[in-house]
């Protein structure tokens, strides 16, 4: 039941198991345990009705697949959660009004499994806690996974929570620090200026009076963490079983989770990464790198709980007030700075190879000398040359609006080893940018035909890398400030001279020259190997010795159809056998054994031919 009703909600991914595994509930009543729901009626908010979930325990042993009628170890996998978090879960599904669950728990009918609606999930996922809150804004990463609807409200899934208390947060301030905290610091604010799931922010002053930001890990955030880590690891092995766990690869989405979360647990991987996007960005190829600013890490007072760094005196972009006395100045300051994100993010993506993938509103300031800051650097995306060249690529058949180079490009992404039809693949590009035949290029939006394009993959089960959906994000993110920063942006006309400079490094490198002399030094050793290489093949030829390894795939259908054809073939013959020797043996009886056994090879003829008949018709082979 779980197995087939995660797979059939294939549009979900990794979400359609998370709430119904994470304790165990499937439409066969399993009571395993003596634990049950504190609470006797609950009150639905949809129809207040009365829900009597007291009889309804919560099942922690074995599960039989129907998928592969295997055991699946439900005991070990989500005996690590507490029974109270159970309890919790159920409440929070019941509490947000999700009808089918609500059945399930309450033993009423359940016809078809039926996936929450966008907006209800996202409320699931916030009562849930930051882990969920953080799986949520991970899976809208995921548009190769899950539908634009989901995508579009997870999205906006924000993990504000109330401060935690000065004193809670001193005492990890202070298990921090190698010195005293009064000997470190000359003041720090103790109301924070930002307060997120896992950590809080707080503005300070050095001992020699530098401005920092102190981000502080929440108290005991990384033993929640830990135990829903568990939780998820079991939900994705239970996932991986179904067709579809096994075409998206859900336990590599549910490691890819975990290591983010890992990474935003460890302070010294965010500051490792800003201080890496900072150098990367010192070094500017399109625009002036004293405009762009990224915060200065202290190394020295950065541990795995707490980050020291920069403070940066703005606001948020958009609500920067540009020289409002002069509309025609500010006019020119939205351009030049809608210029400069557009150049500063061109370079992370397809010459870097490593850009901050979350430039919202939120993490985009505007100084008070007038240059931009980039903040938050905790989620970052990679990307090597070869996937970089793809997209550039992408990028230019978009333009051209080439729905056959897009499916050759897409098909060069793709890590999946299941069979495509590239026809109804290219009918499909087709078919999604035909309604920007008529569409000016400077109202194009191009990031959302990225995800158009992630779409299409999903619907014909094309496996993409996970850095895609990021590159996608950080597309749209950019796009989307851009637009509201500065409506009068034209796209187009920022992109289109970084793509031509694109191609041309491409093609010469940064230095013609060195590519030139790297290009001949291979030719040299291809001109070198040659000669041997097909010496040893025609040797090889002439002395018998040559092997062939021929591998053909998606043949294993056609050999289990084969199979099957063959037992049918010879159940037909033992059944026209057997009915031809009863037939013998009636013809010549001269006894009553002989009549008996002329019965018994008819009844079995009968036997054997009606399971073959219905074998047949079950099979809906019979044409």
């Amino acid at each position: 039941m779980i197995g087939e009703w995660c797979m059939r909600s294939g549009e979900w991914g990794l979400v359609t198991g998370y709430s119904i595994l994470c304790f165990g509930v499937n439409s066969y009543q399993l009571p395993i345990t003596n634990d049950q729901l504190p609470n006797t009626n609950y009150q639905s908010p949809i129809n207040n009705q009365q829900l009597p979930i007291t009889n309804y325990q919560l099942p922690i042993t074995n599960y039989q697949s129907p998928i592969t009628n295997h055991q699946l170890p439900i005991t070990n996998m989500f005996l690590t959660q507490t029974v109270p978090r159970q309890r919790e879960i159920i409440e929070v599904v019941l509490r947000n009004g999700w009808d089918y669950m609500r059945r399930l728990l309450t033993g009423g009918k359940t016809d078809e499994p039926q996936l929450p609606t966008p907006a209800v999930l996202k409320n699931v996922l916030v009562d849930l806690g930051p882990v969920y809150v953080k799986l949520g804004q991970l899976l809208s990463t995921r548009p190769d996974l899950l539908s634009a609807a989901y995508i579009e409200e997870l999205s906006t899934l924000q993990d504000e929570v109330p401060a935690v208390p000065w004193g809670e947060v001193e005492v990890v301030i202070r298990k921090q620090l190698k010195r005293p905290l009064e000997e470190t610091f000359q003041t720090i604010n103790h109301i924070p200026v930002a307060a997120g799931s896992i950590a809080q922010t707080h503005r300070a002053t050095l001992s020699d009076g530098r401005e920092v930001a102190l981000k502080v890990q929440r108290p005991g955030i990384d033993v929640t963490i830990t135990q829903d880590i568990s939780l998820i690891q079991g939900i994705a092995d239970l996932v991986a079983r179904t067709d579809f766990g096994q075409i998206y690869d859900i336990k590599s989405i549910a490691e890819e989770f975990t290591k983010a979360l890992e990474a935003e647990l460890d302070f010294t991987r965010e500051a490792g990464y800003t201080d890496q996007l900072r150098r990367n960005l010192s070094q500017g190829r399109w625009y002036d790198p004293t405009q762009i600013v990224v915060a200065e890490i202290y190394w020295h007072l950065t541990t795995e709980k707490l980050l020291v760094m920069e403070w940066l005196n703005g606001v948020p972009l958009l609500t920067a007030d540009l020289n409002p006395e002069n509309a025609q100045d500010s006019i020119v300051k939205r351009k030049g700075i809608t210029t400069l994100l557009f150049r500063v993010f061109f370079q992370q993506l397809y010459i870097d190879g490593f850009f901050h993938a979350d430039p919202h509103p939120g993490n985009l300031f505007y100084l008070t000398d007038g240059r931009v800051a980039l903040l938050d650097c905790g989620m970052v995306g990679r990307l090597d040359p070869r996937t970089q060249q793809i997209l550039t690529e992408m990028l230019l058949a978009i333009v051209d609006l080439d729905a056959q180079r897009c499916a050759q490009l897409t098909l060069q992404l793709s890590d999946s080893a299941q069979p495509v039809i590239l026809s109804r693949l290219e009918n499909d590009y087709d078919r999604m940018l035909r309604k920007y035949y008529n569409v000016s290029l400077t109202e194009i939006n191009f990031s959302q035909i990225i995800y158009e394009i992630l779409q299409v993959a999903r619907n014909n089960k094309i496996r993409l890398p996970s850095n895609m959906g990021l590159y996608a994000k950080t597309l749209a993110n950019l796009e989307g400030v851009a637009r509201t920063f500065n409506p009068e942006v034209n796209l187009f006309d920022e992109i289109q001279p970084l793509i031509t400079d694109l191609f041309r490094r491409q093609l010469l490198g940064d230095s013609p020259v060195r590519s030139l002399l790297r290009t001949a030094l291979d030719i040299k050793s291809l001109s070198l190997q040659s000669p041997r290489q097909i010496e040893l093949l025609l040797d090889r030829v002439t002395s018998e010795t040559l092997q062939w390894n021929l591998s053909l795939r998606g043949l294993d259908g056609v050999r289990r159809t084969m199979d099957d054809a063959a037992n049918r073939l010879s159940f037909s013959i033992l059944v026209g056998s057997l009915i031809m020797g009863a037939a013998i043996i009636s013809s010549k009886a001269q006894t009553s054994q002989l009549s008996f056994l002329s019965s018994l090879l008819f009844a079995a003829a009968s036997l054997l031919g009606l399971w073959l008949i219905i074998s047949i018709l079950r099979s809906g082979r019979l044409k």
